[in-house]
C-alpha cells in the first residue's frame, strides 16, 4: 500500500486570500515547494483535498478552479515537485448554483474526498499525513484514520493533531 501526503489548498499550499480563483491572486506559501519535492522524494503519493464552496455560490465556476489547479500543479512540476492528484468539493448548502447546493460526504469535515483518494491509489491512511489550517481538516483527518494530522493554522483546534507554523518542519514528519 501507498502513503501520502495529503494537503488542503487554501492556507497550506497558498495564502488564503478568501475565494482565490486566479492566478494572479494565488501566493504560494514558502516552502511548500520544498515539502512536496521531499515527500515525492521519500515515495509518498501528494494529494490536495479541498473545500471550493466558492463554486456552489457562484463566486466563480468549476471550469475557473479546474483552470487554476492545472496551473498550480504546473508550478509544482517546474519546482521539481508533484502533485499526484486533487480532489474537490464544490458543495455547499447555502450555494446559489442549484446544482452544487447541497450537503455532500466529500465536503471536509466530512471523510469522502480522502476516503476516495485511498481507494483510488490504493493509500493506507496510517501510514499517510494531512497538513491542513482548520478544524475541518483536522476532523477529516481523523474520520478517515490518518495516521498524523498536521495543523497549520492560527485558530485553536482541540482535535488531536500536531501543530506547526512552519512548513519546513513538516518534513520530519513523513517518516514515522
Amino acid at each position: 500500500m501507498n502513503s501520502a501526503l495529503f494537503l488542503d489548498r487554501d492556507g497550506v499550499i497558498n495564502i488564503d486570500h478568501g475565494y482565490v480563483h486566479k492566478k494572479e491572486n494565488f501566493h504560494f506559501i514558502d516552502n511548500i515547494f520544498d515539502l512536496v519535492t521531499h515527500a515525492k522524494n521519500l515515495g509518498y503519493l501528494v494529494i490536495i483535498v479541498t473545500n471550493q464552496a466558492g463554486i456552489a455560490k457562484g463566486i466563480y465556476t468549476e471550469e475557473d478552479f479546474l483552470t487554476l489547479m492545472s496551473w498550480v500543479s504546473q508550478q509544482f512540476k517546474f519546482n521539481h515537485g508533484k502533485i499526484d492528484k486533487t480532489y474537490f468539493c464544490p458543495f455547499h448548502k447555502d450555494g446559489v448554483i442549484k446544482k452544487y447546493a447541497k450537503n455532500s460526504p466529500d465536503r471536509k469535515p466530512e471523510p469522502g474526498m480522502i476516503i476516495k483518494a485511498c481507494k483510488e491509489f490504493n493509500i493506507d491512511p496510517k501510514k499517510s499525513l494531512l497538513v491542513g489550517d482548520k478544524l475541518s481538516d483536522i476532523q477529516a483527518a481523523n474520520s478517515s484514520f490518518i495516521g498524523k494530522s498536521i495543523y497549520f493554522g492560527n485558530d485553536e483546534c482541540n482535535e488531536a493533531h500536531t501543530s506547526t507554523s512552519n512548513l519546513s518542519d513538516i518534513k520530519k514528519e513523513l517518516i514515522f
